[in-house]
């Protein structure tokens, strides 16, 4: 029952991820096989996306020692697993299907920051690397969104709530083991009062990054909710679009396996900034076309548009105080991955049954105005990339 750090955050991941990559790209065509109309789907996805921001702010912040991480995320993993039971009953009513949505989505909000709050302090005490530990959420989102658009496509579309039943049930039980050591509270850490999430959104330095962050990662919004929809009624199945969403994790893995490495370099305004490009390319290549080709670059810059905007914000987390590392991962993935996304989410419902594909040109948009802003950085992370360049440059002038 005992593992190391790296085993259990990893394999947690690999679980939670293995039921994100069933809901992420195929809850909205489980929805429309209930008979739910487009504009409604945006919805219901949309009130996911606002119950998972209201449960980081609520809960999430609540956990902010160390010591509280697993026992929350064992009780989190479960409650997923009634969740997802729980839409069995549903039928085909919206209400009910809105009611499943907010409480399968208050267990999955707190799920996502809390795993990298937990690697995060292990990074701290040169235990893991981020990266090589969050590569392995990437690879079940592989495993999970190929297995059941087989499955979908094969079986029918209630296979979608036993796949991600199975993930859940998956993460609970490796959750059930002890990493060691377990994290522990640093004395310093002990004294200090929990940060207050206002007090953090006064602070102009944290409100940009918030922004700049909710305008990358809010871009994706026509991606997760309509995307999977406007493919199939372009004539690609469901096997074909399940290729399509692994194709783009199967770049964000590279990424992360290789980011120590390619990026170490690199300081967090870069990162952005080449995020925010991508964001501008890929989307603007889905409003134009959906020739396969073009299609399968778009997947592939997935690992610039999600992936290394994530990898910036985790790194500039990093290197916050440990009381207010979870403040600031609860902010993060509540507004700038929950909040925006659920307002884009539910205008890219709508602005999909109105204008088409043109809504993606609103998601290129949004790079655009990721570029105008200017990221102030910790002290700390600026004095790390400049100790690693140093590094790099002294280990070059050895060989």
């Amino acid at each position: 029952m005992n593992t190391s750090p790296y085993g259990w955050i990893s394999q947690y991941l690999f679980g939670f991820f293995f039921a994100y990559g069933v809901y992420l790209p195929f809850w909205a065509l489980w929805f429309s096989s209930q008979g739910i109309p487009t504009a409604d789907i945006g919805t219901l996805v949309g009130i996911g996306f606002a119950t998972r921001c209201l449960s980081n702010l609520v809960i999430t912040p609540r956990v902010h020692k160390v010591e509280l991480f697993i026992p929350v995320l064992r009780w989190l993993a479960f409650g997923g697993m009634v969740a997802v039971s729980l839409y069995f009953a549903a039928g085909g009513s919206f209400w009910l299907m809105a009611l499943m949505t907010v409480l399968f989505n208050i267990c999955m909000g707190p799920m996502m920051p809390l795993p990298d709050a937990m690697a995060n302090y292990y990074a701290k005490q040169k235990m893991l690397d981020y990266g090589s530990t969050r590569v392995w959420g990437s690879i079940s989102f592989i495993v999970g969104s190929t297995l059941v658009g087989y499955l979908a496509s094969s079986f029918g579309s209630n296979w979608i709530l036993y796949t991600a039943l199975l993930g859940f049930a998956g993460t609970w039980l490796v959750s059930l083991r002890r990493p060691n050591p377990m994290p522990v509270t640093l004395v310093e850490e002990t004294k200090t009062e929990r940060p207050k999430l206002f007090g953090l959104l006064r602070e102009w330095s944290v409100v940009k990054f918030l922004l700049l962050v909710a305008l990358i990662q809010g871009s994706h919004a026509a991606y997760y909710s309509v995307s999977s929809l406007y493919w199939k009624e372009s004539g690609y199945s469901e096997n074909i679009i399940g290729y399509l969403w692994s194709l783009g994790v199967v770049a964000e893995v590279l990424l992360f396996a290789f980011s120590k490495k390619a990026f170490s370099g690199f300081g967090v305004k870069t990162l952005f900034y080449v995020s925010a490009v991508a964001v501008i390319v890929r989307w603007s290549i889905t409003a134009s076309t959906t020739a396969l080709i073009p299609l399968v670059i778009v997947q592939l810059l997935h690992s610039l548009t999600y992936a290394l905007a994530h990898l910036a914000a985790i790194h500039y987390i990093q290197y916050a105080n440990q009381s207010r590392m979870v403040a600031l991962q609860a902010l993060y993935n509540a507004l700038a991955q929950g909040a925006s996304i659920a307002i884009m989410t539910s205008f890219s419902g709508w602005g999909f049954s109105h204008w088409g594909a043109n809504v993606f040109w609103v998601m290129a948009a949004m790079g655009v105005l990721a570029l105008f802003i200017r990221l102030d950085v910790p002290r700390s992370q600026i004095h790390t990339v400049d100790a690693e360049k140093e590094t790099a440059v002294a280990q070059k002038s050895l060989s």
